[in-house]
Protein backbone atom coordinates (compact mmCIF):
# COMPACT_ATOMS: atom_id res chain seq x y z
CA UNK A 1 0.00 0.00 0.00
CA UNK A 2 1.00 3.63 -0.59
CA UNK A 3 3.50 2.76 -3.31
CA UNK A 4 2.29 5.86 -5.19
CA UNK A 5 1.84 8.18 -2.21
CA UNK A 6 2.47 11.81 -3.14
CA UNK A 7 2.10 11.16 -6.87
CA UNK A 8 -0.35 12.82 -9.28
CA UNK A 9 -1.71 10.59 -12.05
CA UNK A 10 -3.76 11.25 -15.16
CA UNK A 11 -5.57 8.33 -16.80
CA UNK A 12 -7.35 8.86 -20.12
CA UNK A 13 -10.60 6.94 -20.44
CA UNK A 14 -10.86 6.26 -16.72
CA UNK A 15 -14.58 5.86 -16.16
CA UNK A 16 -14.97 2.21 -17.19
CA UNK A 17 -13.14 -1.06 -17.66
CA UNK A 18 -9.36 -1.10 -17.39
CA UNK A 19 -9.13 2.67 -17.03
CA UNK A 20 -11.45 2.71 -14.02
CA UNK A 21 -9.59 -0.20 -12.42
CA UNK A 22 -6.27 1.61 -12.88
CA UNK A 23 -7.66 4.86 -11.45
CA UNK A 24 -9.03 3.11 -8.37
CA UNK A 25 -5.86 1.07 -7.78
CA UNK A 26 -3.70 4.19 -8.06
CA UNK A 27 -5.87 5.85 -5.42
CA UNK A 28 -5.57 2.86 -3.10
CA UNK A 29 -1.79 3.18 -3.49
CA UNK A 30 -1.94 6.81 -2.38
CA UNK A 31 -1.92 8.78 -5.64
CA UNK A 32 -4.14 11.75 -6.37
CA UNK A 33 -6.01 10.81 -9.52
CA UNK A 34 -7.39 12.68 -12.50
CA UNK A 35 -9.14 10.81 -15.28
CA UNK A 36 -10.96 11.67 -18.47
CA UNK A 37 -14.28 10.39 -19.72
CA UNK A 38 -16.39 11.17 -22.78
CA UNK A 39 -19.99 10.01 -22.38
CA UNK A 40 -20.08 7.94 -19.18
CA UNK A 41 -20.87 10.64 -16.63
CA UNK A 42 -22.75 8.31 -14.27
CA UNK A 43 -19.92 5.78 -14.38
CA UNK A 44 -17.37 8.54 -13.81
CA UNK A 45 -19.24 9.71 -10.72
CA UNK A 46 -19.11 6.19 -9.32
CA UNK A 47 -15.34 6.05 -9.86
CA UNK A 48 -14.98 9.48 -8.25
CA UNK A 49 -16.87 8.31 -5.17
CA UNK A 50 -14.73 5.19 -4.78
CA UNK A 51 -11.55 7.19 -5.09
CA UNK A 52 -12.69 9.74 -2.50
CA UNK A 53 -13.40 6.89 -0.10
CA UNK A 54 -9.70 5.98 -0.23
CA UNK A 55 -8.75 9.44 0.99
CA UNK A 56 -7.12 10.44 -2.30
CA UNK A 57 -8.12 13.53 -4.26
CA UNK A 58 -9.87 13.01 -7.60
CA UNK A 59 -10.64 15.10 -10.67
CA UNK A 60 -12.92 13.83 -13.46
CA UNK A 61 -12.58 15.68 -16.76
CA UNK A 62 -14.87 15.39 -19.76
CA UNK A 63 -12.57 15.16 -22.77
CA UNK A 64 -12.67 13.82 -26.31
CA UNK A 65 -9.49 11.94 -27.18
CA UNK A 66 -10.12 12.64 -30.85
CA UNK A 67 -9.55 16.35 -30.17
CA UNK A 68 -6.04 17.68 -29.56
CA UNK A 69 -7.53 20.82 -27.99
CA UNK A 70 -9.56 18.70 -25.58
CA UNK A 71 -6.48 16.74 -24.53
CA UNK A 72 -4.51 19.94 -23.97
CA UNK A 73 -7.29 21.37 -21.79
CA UNK A 74 -7.44 18.15 -19.75
CA UNK A 75 -3.69 18.27 -19.03
CA UNK A 76 -3.94 21.96 -18.15
CA UNK A 77 -6.78 21.25 -15.69
CA UNK A 78 -4.71 18.62 -13.92
CA UNK A 79 -1.73 20.95 -13.61
CA UNK A 80 -3.97 23.79 -12.36
CA UNK A 81 -5.58 21.50 -9.76
CA UNK A 82 -2.53 19.54 -8.57
CA UNK A 83 0.46 21.57 -9.74
CA UNK A 84 2.11 18.80 -11.78
CA UNK A 85 1.72 15.37 -13.38
CA UNK A 86 3.88 12.43 -12.28
CA UNK A 87 2.16 9.58 -14.12
CA UNK A 88 0.29 9.51 -17.42
CA UNK A 89 -1.65 6.41 -18.48
CA UNK A 90 -2.79 6.53 -22.10
CA UNK A 91 -5.75 4.18 -21.81
CA UNK A 92 -8.57 5.64 -23.93
CA UNK A 93 -8.94 3.99 -27.32
CA UNK A 94 -11.17 2.64 -30.06
CA UNK A 95 -11.64 -1.02 -30.95
CA UNK A 96 -13.33 -1.82 -34.23
CA UNK A 97 -13.47 -4.97 -36.34
CA UNK A 98 -13.69 -3.97 -40.00
CA UNK A 99 -13.31 -5.65 -43.36
CA UNK A 100 -10.17 -4.16 -44.87
CA UNK A 101 -11.71 -3.40 -48.26
CA UNK A 102 -14.58 -1.50 -46.64
CA UNK A 103 -12.57 0.82 -44.37
CA UNK A 104 -13.25 4.44 -45.31
CA UNK A 105 -10.75 7.26 -44.99
CA UNK A 106 -12.86 8.88 -42.28
CA UNK A 107 -12.81 5.68 -40.20
CA UNK A 108 -9.08 5.28 -40.76
CA UNK A 109 -8.43 8.85 -39.62
CA UNK A 110 -10.71 8.58 -36.57
CA UNK A 111 -8.88 5.46 -35.36
CA UNK A 112 -5.50 7.10 -35.88
CA UNK A 113 -6.66 10.22 -34.05
CA UNK A 114 -7.89 8.35 -30.96
CA UNK A 115 -5.43 5.44 -30.77
CA UNK A 116 -2.23 7.14 -31.96
CA UNK A 117 -2.43 10.93 -32.21
CA UNK A 118 -4.04 11.27 -28.77
CA UNK A 119 -1.31 9.17 -27.15
CA UNK A 120 1.39 11.21 -28.85
CA UNK A 121 -0.11 14.58 -27.90
CA UNK A 122 -1.11 13.64 -24.33
CA UNK A 123 2.43 12.39 -23.74
CA UNK A 124 3.92 15.56 -25.17
CA UNK A 125 1.66 17.85 -23.15
CA UNK A 126 2.03 15.90 -19.88
CA UNK A 127 5.78 15.30 -20.12
CA UNK A 128 6.38 19.05 -20.00
CA UNK A 129 5.12 18.98 -16.42
CA UNK A 130 7.00 15.85 -15.30
CA UNK A 131 10.12 15.74 -13.19
CA UNK A 132 12.63 12.94 -12.70
CA UNK A 133 10.78 9.75 -11.82
CA UNK A 134 7.91 10.53 -14.20
CA UNK A 135 6.06 7.66 -15.84
CA UNK A 136 4.29 7.41 -19.19
CA UNK A 137 2.41 4.13 -19.68
CA UNK A 138 0.33 3.35 -22.74
CA UNK A 139 -2.26 0.60 -23.05
CA UNK A 140 -1.59 -1.29 -26.28
CA UNK A 141 -2.89 -4.73 -27.22
CA UNK A 142 -1.55 -8.23 -27.70
CA UNK A 143 -3.07 -7.88 -31.19
CA UNK A 144 -0.24 -5.49 -32.00
CA UNK A 145 2.13 -8.45 -31.71
CA UNK A 146 0.03 -11.28 -33.16
CA UNK A 147 -3.18 -10.81 -35.12
CA UNK A 148 -5.31 -13.94 -34.75
CA UNK A 149 -8.29 -13.23 -37.00
CA UNK A 150 -9.51 -11.20 -39.93
CA UNK A 151 -10.89 -7.69 -39.58
CA UNK A 152 -8.21 -6.36 -37.24
CA UNK A 153 -5.86 -4.67 -39.71
CA UNK A 154 -6.73 -1.10 -38.70
CA UNK A 155 -6.79 -1.79 -34.96
CA UNK A 156 -3.53 -3.74 -35.04
CA UNK A 157 -1.92 -0.97 -37.08
CA UNK A 158 -2.77 1.66 -34.50
CA UNK A 159 -1.66 -0.42 -31.53
CA UNK A 160 1.58 -1.55 -33.17
CA UNK A 161 2.40 2.11 -33.85
CA UNK A 162 2.51 2.61 -30.08
CA UNK A 163 5.35 0.10 -29.79
CA UNK A 164 7.65 2.24 -31.92
CA UNK A 165 6.41 5.36 -30.16
CA UNK A 166 7.22 3.87 -26.77
CA UNK A 167 10.75 2.92 -27.78
CA UNK A 168 11.49 6.29 -29.36
CA UNK A 169 10.05 8.33 -26.50
CA UNK A 170 11.97 6.25 -23.96
CA UNK A 171 15.16 7.47 -25.65
CA UNK A 172 13.97 11.08 -25.77
CA UNK A 173 12.85 11.28 -22.13
CA UNK A 174 15.40 8.94 -20.57
CA UNK A 175 17.93 11.72 -19.88
CA UNK A 176 15.27 13.42 -17.75
CA UNK A 177 14.70 10.28 -15.70
CA UNK A 178 11.23 9.66 -17.16
CA UNK A 179 10.33 6.10 -18.15
CA UNK A 180 8.04 5.14 -21.03
CA UNK A 181 6.48 1.69 -21.29
CA UNK A 182 3.52 -0.09 -22.87
CA UNK A 183 1.18 -2.79 -21.58
CA UNK A 184 -0.42 -5.22 -24.05
CA UNK A 185 -3.60 -6.73 -22.58
CA UNK A 186 -5.23 -9.71 -24.20
CA UNK A 187 -8.85 -10.73 -23.68
CA UNK A 188 -10.05 -8.82 -20.62
CA UNK A 189 -13.49 -8.97 -19.05
CA UNK A 190 -14.94 -5.53 -19.84
CA UNK A 191 -18.14 -4.17 -21.38
CA UNK A 192 -16.31 -4.10 -24.72
CA UNK A 193 -15.29 -7.77 -24.58
CA UNK A 194 -17.17 -9.66 -21.84
CA UNK A 195 -15.95 -13.05 -20.68
CA UNK A 196 -19.35 -14.52 -21.55
CA UNK A 197 -19.59 -12.82 -24.93
CA UNK A 198 -20.32 -14.35 -28.32
CA UNK A 199 -16.66 -14.80 -29.23
CA UNK A 200 -15.21 -15.46 -25.78
CA UNK A 201 -14.84 -19.23 -26.17
CA UNK A 202 -12.82 -18.73 -29.35
CA UNK A 203 -10.53 -16.33 -27.54
CA UNK A 204 -10.03 -18.70 -24.61
CA UNK A 205 -9.19 -21.52 -27.01
CA UNK A 206 -5.87 -19.89 -27.98
CA UNK A 207 -4.72 -19.13 -24.42
CA UNK A 208 -2.27 -21.19 -22.39
CA UNK A 209 -4.41 -20.33 -19.37
CA UNK A 210 -7.93 -20.36 -20.86
CA UNK A 211 -9.32 -17.60 -18.69
CA UNK A 212 -10.04 -13.93 -19.34
CA UNK A 213 -8.03 -11.37 -17.41
CA UNK A 214 -9.94 -9.04 -15.12
CA UNK A 215 -9.41 -5.25 -15.24
CA UNK A 216 -7.79 -5.44 -11.79
CA UNK A 217 -5.09 -7.71 -13.27
CA UNK A 218 -4.13 -5.03 -15.78
CA UNK A 219 -4.31 -2.38 -13.06
CA UNK A 220 -1.91 -4.33 -10.86
CA UNK A 221 0.72 -4.48 -13.60
CA UNK A 222 0.28 -0.82 -14.53
CA UNK A 223 0.59 0.17 -10.87
CA UNK A 224 3.88 -1.69 -10.54
CA UNK A 225 5.24 0.01 -13.67
CA UNK A 226 4.14 3.36 -12.24
CA UNK A 227 6.03 2.79 -8.98
CA UNK A 228 9.63 3.17 -7.90
CA UNK A 229 10.49 -0.52 -8.29
CA UNK A 230 10.31 -0.18 -12.08
CA UNK A 231 12.72 2.76 -12.25
CA UNK A 232 15.23 0.92 -14.47
CA UNK A 233 12.64 -0.34 -16.97
CA UNK A 234 11.86 1.79 -20.02
CA UNK A 235 11.09 1.32 -23.70
CA UNK A 236 9.57 -2.04 -22.83
CA UNK A 237 6.34 -3.89 -23.60
CA UNK A 238 4.52 -6.10 -21.09
CA UNK A 239 2.08 -8.64 -22.52
CA UNK A 240 -0.65 -9.88 -20.16
CA UNK A 241 -2.89 -12.21 -22.16
CA UNK A 242 -2.99 -15.64 -20.52
CA UNK A 243 -0.37 -16.84 -22.97
CA UNK A 244 -2.46 -16.23 -26.09
CA UNK A 245 0.63 -14.98 -27.90
CA UNK A 246 2.93 -17.73 -26.64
Amino acid sequence: MNTLKGKVALITGGSRGMGAAIAKRFAIEGADVAFTYLNSRVASQEVEAEIRNTGSSVLAIKADNASVESIQKAVDKVVTEFGRIDILVNNAGLFEVSTFEEIKLEQFQKNLNVNVQAVFMASQFASKHMKEGGRIISIGSNLAEYTKMQGLTLYSLTKSALIGFTKGLARDLGPRGITVNIVHPGSTNTDMNPADGEFSDAQRSVMCIPKYSEPKDIAALVTWIAGDESRSITGTGFTIDGGANA
